[in-house]
Order: C-alpha cells, then sequence, then structure tokens
C-alpha cells in the first residue's frame, strides 16, 4: 500500500488560498451543501465512500418516503438542474429510496459543475489538521485541515479551508442491546439478525416467508417492516409478528390524523390496525440484554418490568436506530451534547427526552457551530442518536453554513424554513418516564399518561424568517430511516 498526497502542502502565508471545501458524502445532504458552495463560488470536493451518489439511499431504496418531491429537492441544487432541462417530478409524488436517488441525485452528480467534484470510492478515515493535532491551538483557523481517505487499498491525504461531514449514520445502526453495547458475540448472529428495512417483499422475502420475525424498535424504520411483514403474512402462511418496544407506549409510531405529511399519518395508523387486531404481537417495556442460539432459531434474552424474560425467533430485524460514526473526528474539536452526540446547542432541540412531540426549530450554522473554525457536521450526521429528521433540515443546514464560509453572516443566521408538523407528541420515547408534551390522545395498545414539558431553547438562537411555531410543539420533523427515510 502506499501514501499519496492529493493536494500538494502549502508554504505560503495564506495557507488556505485555492483549498476547496470538502464535503463527506455525496447523499442528499452533501449533494446540497455542493450545490450552496458552487453557487456563492466556493470551490468544493466531495469524498463519497461508495460507488456512486446516494450510495446509502440505494440500501433501503425498495422503501417509499413519507415525504412528497416538494420537500425533497434543494433550491440551489434544482436551479443546477434546470439549466440541463432536468425535468422535475410531480411534486405532490411520494417516492421510493431507488426512485430519489434516480430522478434526483444521479443527475445532479452527474451535472457538469459537481460531476468534475466527487471522488467516489473514497473513505475518509480521520479529519485533523495539517502539522497540528487537537491540543494546539497557535494559528490552527489559518491551518488547512487534512483528511486522510482511502481508496481501495491506497491511503491518501487531502487538504481543505473547511469540512462539512455530512456522511451521515446509515452505516452505524444502534446495537440491539438496551445497554448500548455489542452484544456478545454478536458476529455469530449476523445469519439471524438483518439491519433496519430489509427488502421483506423482495429480495429478502424468503427470510421471512412462513418464519416469525421479532422487530426490535419504535421509529418509522420498524413501522415500515411491521408493514410489509403483515402484507407477507397475508401471502404465505406461518409467518408471524412479535414487536417489541423499550418504553410503554408506541404512539410516536401510531401517529395522528392531523400530520401534516399525510402518508407519516397513514403509516401509524396502519400499524395501530394491525396491533390492535392482533396481526402483530407487541411486547412492550423490554430490554435485550443478549442473544442465544438454538440452531437455526435465535432467543432475545432481557427483561420486562424488571423480570428476566425471553422472546424466541426465527429472524430479528435491528429498528432501533442510528449512532455517527465519531472516530474519524478524534483530532477535531467537536462540542458534542453528552446524550444524544448533536452538536451542543442543536441537541435540546432534539433530545428524545425533551421533546418527545419530535419537534425541532428550523436551525442553521449557530447552532452547527463547534470550537474547530470552519467544521461543521451537518445532515443526519448532524442529529448524533435523536431519531427525527428532514432532508428540507439538511437542505437549510447547509444553505446557512455555505452563506457563513461565503463571508454573508447575516444571511447564515436568517434561518429560511417551515417543517410540516405531526400532529401527535408521544409519551415514554427513550425513557419510562411517561413525561410528554401536548396533550393528544393516548393510543389503545397500551396507554400511558401525558405530562408537560417545557421546551428548552438555546440562548444563541438565530432569526428565523418563517413562522415555524413555537414551544415544545413546533413543526415537527420525520424519523430517520423506513418510509420517508430521508438520509
Amino acid at each position: 500500500m502506499t501514501m499519496t498526497l492529493t493536494v500538494p502542502p502549502r508554504t505560503d502565508e495564506a495557507r488556505l488560498r485555492g483549498l476547496p471545501v470538502v464535503v463527506i458524502g455525496a447523499g442528499p445532504v452533501g449533494l446540497a451543501a455542493a450545490a450552496q458552495l458552487l453557487e456563492r463560488g466556493i470551490d468544493v470536493l466531495v469524498l463519497e465512500a461508495g460507488d456512486s451518489a446516494g450510495a446509502a439511499v440505494q440500501r433501503w431504496g425498495h422503501t417509499r418516503l413519507f415525504s412528497p418531491w416538494e420537500y425533497l429537492i434543494d433550491d440551489a441544487a434544482a436551479r443546477l438542474l434546470d439549466a440541463t432541462g432536468w425535468e422535475s417530478p410531480r411534486a405532490s409524488a411520494l417516492p421510493t429510496g431507488r426512485e430519489l436517488v434516480d430522478d434526483y441525485l444521479a443527475p445532479l452528480a452527474s451535472t457538469p459543475e459537481i460531476a468534475a467534484r466527487i471522488r467516489y470510492g473514497t473513505r475518509v478515515t480521520a479529519v485533523s489538521r495539517q502539522g497540528m493535532d487537537r491540543t494546539r491551538s497557535t494559528g490552527r483557523a489559518a491551518t488547512p485541515f487534512l483528511l486522510r481517505t482511502l481508496q481501495g487499498a491506497e491511503h491518501g491525504e487531502v487538504l481543505a479551508r473547511a469540512v462539512i461531514d455530512a456522511s451521515g449514520t446509515y452505516a452505524t445502526p444502534n446495537p440491539l442491546a438496551s445497554s448500548g453495547l455489542d452484544l456478545p458475540g454478536e458476529e455469530n448472529f449476523r445469519d439471524l439478525v438483518t439491519h433496519a428495512l430489509p427488502d421483506v417483499l423482495g429480495a429478502d422475502r424468503t427470510r421471512f416467508a412462513g418464519r416469525h420475525t421479532v422487530v426490535v424498535g419504535a421509529g418509522h424504520s420498524a413501522a415500515n417492516t411491521l408493514l410489509k411483514l403483515a402484507a407477507l403474512a397475508e401471502q404465505e402462511p406461518g409467518t408471524t409478528i412479535t414487536w417489541t418496544i423499550r418504553g410503554t407506549n408506541p404512539v410516536r409510531v401510531f401517529g395522528s390524523d392531523t400530520d401534516e405529511l399525510a402518508e407519516r399519518g397513514k403509516l401509524g395508523g396502519r400499524v395501530h390496525d394491525l396491533v390492535r387486531t392482533g396481526r402483530i404481537s407487541i411486547i412492550d417495556a423490554f430490554e435485550t440484554d443478549r442473544l442465544e442460539r438454538d440452531g437455526n432459531h435465535v432467543r432475545l434474552v432481557g427483561r420486562r418490568g424488571g423480570a428476566p424474560a425471553r422472546i424466541a425467533a426465527d429472524v430479528v430485524v435491528n429498528a432501533t436506530g442510528f449512532r455517527p460514526d465519531l472516530g474519524m473526528l478524534r483530532e477535531v474539536r467537536t462540542a458534542l451534547d453528552d446524550i444524544v452526540e448533536a452538536p451542543r446547542l442543536l441537541a435540546p432541540l432534539i433530545d428524545p427526552n425533551l421533546h418527545s412531540c419530535g419537534t425541532v426549530y428550523p436551525h442553521g450554522v449557530v447552532e452547527l457551530t463547534h470550537p474547530e473554525p470552519n467544521f461543521y457536521i451537518a445532515g443526519m450526521k448532524s442529529y448524533g442518536r435523536a431519531p427525527t429528521f428532514l432532508l428540507l433540515t439538511g437542505y437549510e443546514q447547509v444553505r446557512s453554513i455555505a452563506d457563513e464560509l461565503a463571508g454573508n453572516h447575516a444571511a447564515a443566521r436568517t434561518v429560511q424554513l417551515t417543517l410540516p408538523a405531526t400532529g401527535v407528541c408521544s409519551a415514554d420515547i427513550g425513557s419510562a418516564s411517561g413525561d410528554a408534551c401536548c396533550s393528544t390522545e393516548p393510543a389503545a395498545v397500551p396507554t400511558a399518561a401525558f405530562l408537560p414539558v417545557p421546551g428548552v431553547i438555546p440562548t444563541a438562537r438565530p432569526t428565523m424568517a418563517a413562522t415555524s411555531g413555537g414551544g415544545c410543539c413546533a413543526p415537527a420533523t420525520a424519523a430517520p430511516a423506513g418510509v420517508g427515510a430521508e438520509r
């Protein structure tokens, strides 16, 4: 293996001059960042670990989003595409993940402006400053970023004037164990445990047909898989479904008839109906500690309400959410919340322990700033372990960052976004406390108390150009995966 230096070291005083802004990830938010930067005359280089744009989206490409096209296209990206004669999809249509790639991301990545600036098959393994670890401060802001990369078997290094990490979280799911730790011997259960959003009715059908599947998790990824399994059960005798959640109320998944994203509300309603009619068995308050193998079967071993419990299954779907890969940022000065691992000012707005309504204020560069000058985490990764995200949110994040890097600080701090409201607030998200905000009708299975919890708002808030609602019940965002999986 050889080491190549992609960009030569700078020796002049203006060491950042001529260096690009590096965007990590060529997903929807990473490509939007590139479009926004180019529109402002800022050179950009996009490093993508996959072989094509939207590589992570392709992994759940069979899933239909609950956000229509009008919420899925970045404005600067659309302007680049319009110049090529691109025909925008019908605003009200609901694409699958594969259609999102084929009809939007792939054409965007192929525009002359962006195509020349994407490097595929290039994984970023570490970010630092050239010649400086995180302990050195003098001249830090004027020192280029150094990104170490791996392309096939070849190591390389890239220099940048700024870095936007939009690498997402889909490749780093949460473990099944309620402790957050990897399960002992987890590698021995790969044939019995699947990643979130398997293609139940397509490529993975034989894995689930006529078998008992346990779906673990209380988000929209779990809901989507439960619906697919229920459809499979109608076609394949012997297909049974158990749904386990750590809390005591899945009302966030069940949704609301007043959800401004109609398909998101319908998704939850269909799952609720399947639970009420017994086609899905739900086991609440279950905490997984370990797995046991029994031939070609698996048992989840843990506790329910503090008492020892076991659940037998043929297949387990891990839909417990995702977490950011922070290992490559060890030499960067980040300010991350201790709980959700999101930027510290953003965290109080998205922590599910505080915001069980799933509500998030529009936000931008103020909330995304770290102690490391000109370094930002954007998109799904900026949410850390929090379970709520819409592409609209990510697009506004990178629009704000692009204005900041272009020197238009006032525009960067004017957040221009209105998010569609869920119309639902839920109890018992992230804990067994039962605390929640906003009153709503409790779900039939099971019940829980609904208590007010005040919102937590950073003191350094940007000006909002559009009304977003207020308090804990501001317009909400969607879950990170499943129907509406906008990653």
